[in-house]
């Protein structure tokens, strides 16, 4: 299985907002999740969330969704993986606003 779990970054979120010239709220990406202050994880890598541990699996294909959502956030999301990342659960655990997220 490739996504059980989708995690959008606020900093990558942000340039895409930024690069439309608009502020959309995070939610429109579709995402399970979204965290801050990490740099976004390769394939293959970790995400370690609260008590939750996932491996991403690859980049979260922005779709036509986006577009509908608003124009241009299909492309805006393209860049550095901007729209996230597809993860697998390896270890199941509560995750709560404000816990450290870490990539390794």
């Amino acid at each position: 299985m490739g996504r059980q779990v989708t995690v959008l970054f606020r900093e990558g979120w942000q340039a895409a907002c930024a690069e439309l010239g608009r502020e959309l709220p995070w939610v429109t990406r579709r995402a399970n999740l979204l965290v801050e202050g990490v740099a976004v994880p390769g394939k293959g890598q970790r995400l370690f969330i609260g008590a939750a541990e996932l491996e991403v699996t690859g980049e979260t294909e922005p779709c036509s969704v986006m577009e509908a959502a608003s124009r241009g956030l299909r492309a805006a999301l393209k860049p550095k993986w901007r729209g996230g990342v597809t993860c697998n659960v390896v270890q199941g655990g509560a995750i709560k606003v404000g816990d450290n997220v870490k990539a390794k």
